[in-house]
């Protein structure tokens, strides 16, 4: 499952970008993380590891990821390398714009067990898309305050 999701936020790259990876701002925009933080002492740039505990179907759900792309003020990726995905990328794009900057964030997710993976995708397809949504909509009202 794809998502693409994109929103217009009056603030600079410079200033949106501490907002996507510092544990204090990611806490505030993303509405299941209950814990964030890096392992070991990387805490920027590729190849830095971070597990984060979200709730899913209202279970604590544990996974730790890895940053894959790291340009600063333009492009944030990362990918799970433990967890209940068989496949999960985040990808965070920042565009300039004449009034800020466009954010667009993209996740490609697959699930194991073949067509029970399927299926959740299919159940859970919806609440993904709105979550990304609320996602943005986080980050821009902490951006422009």
């Amino acid at each position: 499952m794809k998502v693409e999701k994109s929103i217009d936020v009056n603030t600079s790259p410079e200033k949106l970008w501490p907002l996507l990876f510092k544990k204090e701002n990611l806490m505030k925009w993303h509405p299941n993380a209950q814990e964030f933080d890096f392992i070991g002492d990387k805490n920027s740039g590729v190849g830095a590891k971070f597990y984060m505990v979200g709730k899913r179907g209202g279970r604590p759900m544990r996974s730790v990821c890895e940053i894959t792309e790291w340009q600063e003020n333009k492009r944030l990726a990362f990918r799970e390398i433990w967890g209940m995905t068989k496949k999960f990328e985040t990808r965070f794009t920042i565009e300039p714009t004449q009034t800020g900057s466009r954010l667009t964030m993209f996740w490609d997710t697959v699930m194991p067990y073949w067509i029970i993976g399927q299926i959740m995708l299919l159940l859970m397809g919806k609440q993904w898309v709105e979550m990304s949504e609320k996602m943005l909509e986080n980050i821009k009202k902490l951006a422009e305050t």
